[in-house]
């Protein structure tokens, strides 16, 4: 839809010499993120017209042809460097540049370029935010759920290892907690384009609160998922050096393990967390009676990144960091 307006637009209504820029730039814009197009317009606009601008005035003082052409590219993409512009930027402003230094009469280009850089970029994000939105609970539900349970999966894993002194179970847990970790960065970039979303069209602001809540939310879940990675990490020390595993400790992970992935179903019923809470709360409890057995270095680190995972996840859910650190048994804060 984005290309054929683009087109239509450029070609039809503006009659444009060069009519194939605006949707080329209309399905890069749609295509390239869904999130930041409002940014990545502002980007293309501003490089297509500092590289246009370059272009033209060059190209009039010292024409065309293959020298001319390379100091173009390299002045425009000098300018971009100097304005600090972004790789976008740099791509747009060196490749108007090396059009109109190409193209004999080249001159004549940067207007109907920079005219369809425009109409593209209107045009996607008009299809992209008025005429078909994207669901932004949708967008969160597919990057987050996922994840979160390939997260809760593993720390069930790790417990069992535990429960089992298996310490090649409990590596391969640690590494694929890991990764999960590492993709929690992909889940970031969604939620900030499902906002963006939210934000921009009309249709779907009445999401924006339970987004709002998400991000909120998810800080306390980056360190979640960080506290857990070191869990695993003590987790698989303690098995190796054959210290005391009390059952409390296996319990109290495979409990908080089912408390985030509780986190992510609660948030996306938009409903109050209780069940969250009280499984976390549950996890607290399995991990005093822990300790009350006796631990030594690595499982009191266990139940140390617990507390604070236990901690955060009750931030997450909307607790103060006093009451949350409190619940999780930390003296201090996090």
């Amino acid at each position: 839809m984005a290309a054929w307006l683009g087109w239509f637009i450029s070609a039809k209504v503006l009659d444009s010499a060069e009519p194939l820029f605006a949707p080329a730039v209309a399905v890069g814009v749609i295509a390239g993120a869904i999130g930041n197009r409002v940014r990545r317009t502002g980007e293309l606009v501003a490089g297509v017209v500092l590289g246009a601008f370059i272009g033209h005035w060059l190209v009039r003082a010292i024409g065309v042809g293959p020298v001319q052409t390379g100091l173009v590219v390299i002045l425009a993409i000098s300018a971009t460097i100097l304005f600090r512009g972004g790789g976008a930027v740099m791509a747009q402003a060196g490749g108007t540049a090396l059009l109109l230094g190409l193209v004999t009469g080249g001159p004549n280009l940067a207007v109907p370029r920079t005219q369809g850089v425009l109409v593209g970029g209107l045009v996607a994000i008009t299809v992209a935010l008025l005429i078909l939105p994207i669901n932004p609970l949708r967008v969160v539900r597919r990057a987050a759920s996922p994840t979160a349970d390939l997260f809760a999966s593993e720390l069930t894993t790790l417990g069992r290892a535990l429960t089992h002194r298996d310490l090649k179970q409990a590596e391969d847990a640690l590494n694929r907690a890991t990764a999960a970790e590492a993709h929690r960065k992909k889940v970031t970039e969604m939620v900030a384009a499902a906002r963006e979303v939210a934000i921009l069209s009309p249709w779907r602001r009445r999401r924006l609160g339970m987004i709002r809540r998400y991000q909120h939310a998810s800080e306390h879940i980056d360190n979640i998922y960080a506290s857990g990675r070191e869990m695993a990490r003590w987790t698989v020390a303690a098995i190796r050096e054959d210290e005391p595993l009390p059952a409390g400790l296996s319990a109290s992970i495979e409990h908080f393990g089912q408390a985030v992935r509780l986190l992510y179903r609660d948030f996306l019923a938009e409903r109050e967390p209780e069940p969250t809470r009280a499984r976390a709360l549950q996890a607290i409890k399995d991990a005093d009676d822990a300790c009350a057995e006796g631990l030594e270095i690595s499982g009191t680190a266990v139940v140390a990144q617990l507390r604070a995972s236990v901690s955060e996840l009750l931030q997450a859910t909307g607790l103060p960091e006093a009451e949350a650190n409190e619940q999780a048994g930390l003296t201090h804060p996090v």
